[in-house]
C-alpha cells in the first residue's frame, strides 16, 4: 500500500527553487532524504504538509489528497523538525497534556512507555534538555498517537552514538509494525543501517529516488595513481578527486571499465561526495 505520493512539488524563492519534486513511499518502508545543506530537504518536508505553501504540485497520504483531508491526515502522521523551540520554559508534562488534546488516538500508556524508554523527566522544561533529549521528546509526542507515517527532519542530529543507535533500532521496530518513516539526514551511515530507499535532492531537484541497495550497488570506488590517470580511464569516471596517494573516483558498474583498476563497493557517503564533485 502506498502511504505517500509526492507529485511535481514546486516552491519558488528569490534565490532558490524547489523544482518538480516527485517520489513515493510504501507502507512500512524507511526512506532517507539526502543532499547537501541548502539542497531543499527541509523545504520538501515542510511543503508536503503545508508548513511552507508550495506554488504547484500535490501530495497524497494514504491515497488521500492532503489539501482536502488535512485534518484527518494529521491524525495519522507525526512530524518532527529539529528540537523544541517553543514553550521552552514550560514543563514537558504540561506540553504533553496540551498536545494530547489534538489527537483522538492519543495513547497515554504508549506515552508513558516512551518517557521511560528515553529517560525523560516530565518536570523538566525544553530549555533544560540537551539537543539529543529534545529530539527524543519530540519523537515521544509523534509516536504517542500511533502515527502511521513519521516525517522527521534531521532526527538523529545532536545524538551521541548510543542514542542514535537506539533511535535507529526504534525505526526498524516501527517499520516491522507497518509504520512508514521518512527522514532527512547528513549521517549517511544511519541510512545504511536502516533505510529501504533514498531520495537524493540536488539543487532543489530530485536526482535519484530508488531502493538504497540499487543506488549503492550501481557504483564502485576506484583508487588509482598519477600514472594510471590516462584520458581513456578518466572519461568513464565520476567525480574524480585528488587524494594523498593519487586519485579516487566512482565507476558505474554498468560502464565498461576498460583498463580501470579494480575497485571496491562504495559507501553512501563516498557516492554522495563524488556525485557532488561531478556536479560542480
Amino acid at each position: 500500500m502506498q502511504i505517500l505520493n509526492v507529485e511535481h512539488l514546486t516552491k519558488y524563492y528569490p534565490s532558490f527553487t524547489l523544482d518538480d519534486v516527485c517520489f513515493s513511499m510504501e507502507q512500512g518502508s524507511i526512506m532517507g532524504l539526502i543532499g547537501r545543506n541548502g539542497a531543499g530537504k527541509s523545504t520538501t518536508l515542510k511543503s508536503m504538509i503545508n508548513f511552507v505553501h508550495p506554488d504547484t504540485g500535490s501530495v497524497c497520504f494514504f491515497g488521500l489528497p492532503f489539501l482536502k483531508y488535512e485534518n484527518d491526515i494529521k491524525e495519522r502522521i507525526g512530524f518532527v523538525a529539529g528540537g523544541m523551540n517553543q514553550y521552552i520554559k514550560k514543563p514537558i508534562g504540561l506540553i504533553s497534556r496540551v498536545a494530547s488534546r489534538f489527537y483522538a488516538n492519543w495513547d497515554a500508556g504508549a506515552y508513558r512507555g516512551f518517557l521511560e524508554r528515553f529517560q525523560l523527566d516530565e518536570r523538566k522544561t525544553p530549555s533544560m534538555l540537551s539537543d539529543g533529549m529534545k529530539v527524543k521528546y519530540s519523537l515521544t509526542l509523534a509516536l504517542s498517537h500511533h502515527a502511521e507515517l513519521l516525517i522527521l527532519d534531521e532526527p538523529t542530529s545532536g545524538l551521541d552514538p548510543v542514542s542514535r543507535e537506539e533511535i535507529l533500532d526504534l525505526f526498524l521496530s516501527l517499520s516491522r509494525e507497518g509504520v512508514g518513516i521518512l527522514f532527512s539526514t547528513h549521517i549517511t551511515s544511519d541510512l545504511e543501517k536502516c533505510a529501504d530507499g533514498i531520495t537524493y535532492i540536488r539543487n532543489g531537484r530530485v536526482a535519484v529516488s530508488e531502493p538504497l541497495s540499487r543506488f549503492i550497488g550501481r557504483y564502485r570506488l576506484l583508487h588509482f595513481s598519477e600514472e594510471q590517470a590516462n584520458p581513456a580511464l578518466l572519461k568513464g569516471l565520476i567525480g574524480c578527486k585528488r587524494t594523498k596517494q593519487g586519485y579516487s573516483a566512482l565507476l558505474e558498474t554498468r560502464t565498461p571499465a576498460g583498463e580501470a583498476p579494480e575497485g571496491r563497493p562504495a559507501t553512501l557517503d563516498e557516492i554522495m561526495i563524488h556525485l557532488e564533485q561531478e556536479a560542480k
